[in-house]
């Protein structure tokens, strides 16, 4: 009898504290039913964005709804989502918080730091030392190299007659341009600690596309219902040991270069070696009179940072566009014609020849729109607001949903077709849609979100997706493994499944494995 009367008290104590936390709705947009404790977490399904857009449907392209006891607000058009991160960007200028974020990323990230003078010193200095033009074009042989292994690995499949699994092959590139950015070339053993964060990274992006109760429900802040806490801790101690066996060898080397300082050989190794982010680092926490203090948790922090938003972004995001590609023949030869008129087939398309390729250009761009590399634009609101005629309270947080704004028919005409030619000139010189960026100025199309907190590396991302994608259609057809034949076609070409699978970025659901056929001699042109 005690334990049933102890029940119901617990029930009515936690239906007294919703029905007192509810918002006054009239001065919210419109929202579904909420149940009692978990707010509008039944309503959402694995593919959070396209919860969110079935959602907007039905209550419009601003609604609110809630998480747990956290109040949220998602947008889906672009003239709603330019006041929120333009008009109104001040208010909105953090990103989301969660444990899982929070413990990996160890308080210190650039991507979710809160914005003040921590953040303003880090965002410089990665735009002048790592993402910026000047790193960006120094680094430019680093990715030319990487491009040419792959293409040679590639090549030896083709003469075997051998598949790929692209899904694992892409981030293997991204994440080894990252990392010889990041970490430099003396690592003794860097191919085998490239691997290893490349495992670990998948993990990351993993979780923090998913949501933890713990972070919404307020009495279950100390339980682990669903088993995060063990799945972040187990992330954190691998990337951590694997960091700060990074960072040892990075300091010992240092440490003898010191000693060597006198040797001329050494010296000269010096000059013709482009500097790492991570000598930049350590270089700023022996700095006593730095502009902000750094500790070896930031260095930790920054490292996890770019890994996770530079491998399986630009791999996920080349994968799509390959993907769509070969599902569109027409596009996979109007691109091929235009590689073999500028480039030709005596030497590999580069980055180089990249301004020359505006359909490759094109192709990206509306690769973009349809699968943005995170579909999801999240921030937090940090101070109270007016938007339109309703009050946003602080600690709102903010989903604009760049994945149904690049899908609105309101906006883009069929937009459910994978049509470059909407960003390229018209044949009379009418301007369609070229005119739109993905840069974040153009709100139809958000791959990258917008403002201050855009994500830093998408110059680095728009320098290597034209070429590297482009080389992979110069010099293969793809004959697609576990595809589905496309009857209405002449040529009943074999077509892709492009369903998605959960996580912070969206990626395909299902591996892309094919055969790469070489369209000519490869090794004479790849040979060093």
């Amino acid at each position: 009898m005690v334990v049933e009367l102890l029940t119901l008290f617990l029930l009515v104590a936690l239906l007294l504290r919703f029905i007192l936390l509810q918002p006054n709705n009239d001065d919210l947009p419109p929202t579904p039913f909420a149940l009692p404790i978990i707010g509008h977490f039944h309503l959402l399904g694995p593919l959070i964005h396209r919860s969110l857009h079935n959602l907007s449907l039905r209550y419009g392209p601003l609604f609110s709804f809630r998480l747990g006891s956290v109040p949220c607000i998602v947008v889906s058009t672009p003239d709603l989502a330019k006041q929120f991160l333009k008009t109104n960007e001040l208010s909105f200028i953090s990103h989301a918080y969660s444990i899982a974020i929070s413990r990996l990323t160890y308080d210190s990230s650039l991507a979710f730091a809160p914005y003040g003078p921590y953040w303003k010193f880090i965002k410089k200095l990665t735009m002048n030392e790592l993402l910026g033009s000047r790193p960006i074009n120094n680094f430019l042989s680093l990715r030319a190299r990487e491009n040419r292994r792959l293409l040679i690995y590639l090549a030896k499949k083709s003469e075997l007659g051998e598949a790929v699994n692209l899904t694992e092959e892409l981030p293997k590139l991204s994440n080894s341009i990252i990392a010889h950015m990041i970490l430099g070339t003396r690592c003794s053993s860097m191919e085998g600690r490239v691997e290893e964060a490349r495992t670990v990274i998948r993990d990351v992006t993993k979780i923090f596309g998913e949501f933890n109760l713990s972070d919404y429900i307020w009495f279950c802040r100390r339980l682990d219902l669903q088993g995060f806490g063990k799945r972040i801790e187990d992330i954190h101690k691998r990337f951590d040991t694997l960091l700060e066996k990074i960072i040892a060898e990075r300091e010992e080397f240092r440490k003898k270069k010191k000693e060597d300082a006198d040797q001329e050989t050494c010296n000269d190794q010096e000059e013709e070696e482009v500097k790492d982010f991570l000598d930049i680092l350590l270089d700023i926490t022996e700095d006593d009179n730095a502009e902000i203090t750094l500790t070896r948790l930031h260095i930790k922090a920054l490292v996890m940072d770019f890994f996770t938003a530079g491998t399986d972004t630009t791999g996920i995001s080349t994968e799509w566009a390959l993907a769509e590609i070969i599902n569109h023949p027409k596009v996979l030869e109007k691109a091929r014609e235009e590689i073999d008129r500028v480039v030709g087939k005596k030497r590999i398309v580069g980055e180089s020849d990249g301004p020359n390729l505006p359909y490759m250009h094109a192709i990206i761009k509306e690769t973009l729109r349809l699968h943005p590399p995170v579909p999801l634009v999240t921030r937090r609101c940090v101070e109270a607001c007016k938007i339109e005629k309703y009050m946003i309270p602080k600690n709102t947080m903010l989903f604009v949903n760049a994945w149904a704004i690049g899908r609105d028919a309101k906006y883009w005409e069929n937009p459910l077709e994978f049509c470059p030619e909407r960003f390229l000139e018209n044949r009379d010189g009418e301007k369609t849609s070229q005119k739109i960026d993905v840069k974040g100025q153009h709100f139809q199309v958000l791959p990258f979100g917008s403002g201050r907190r855009i994500c830093p590396g998408m110059n680095l991302a728009l320098q290597m997706l034209p070429g590297l994608l482009a080389g992979m259609v110069q010099c293969f057809d793809w004959k697609v493994v576990g595809g589905k034949t496309n009857d209405d076609d002449d040529d009943h070409h074999q077509v892709l499944k492009m369903d998605e699978r959960p996580g912070m970025t969206a990626p395909r659901a299902h591996d892309l494995v094919c055969v790469p056929v070489a369209r000519f001699s490869l090794f004479p042109i790849l040979d060093p």
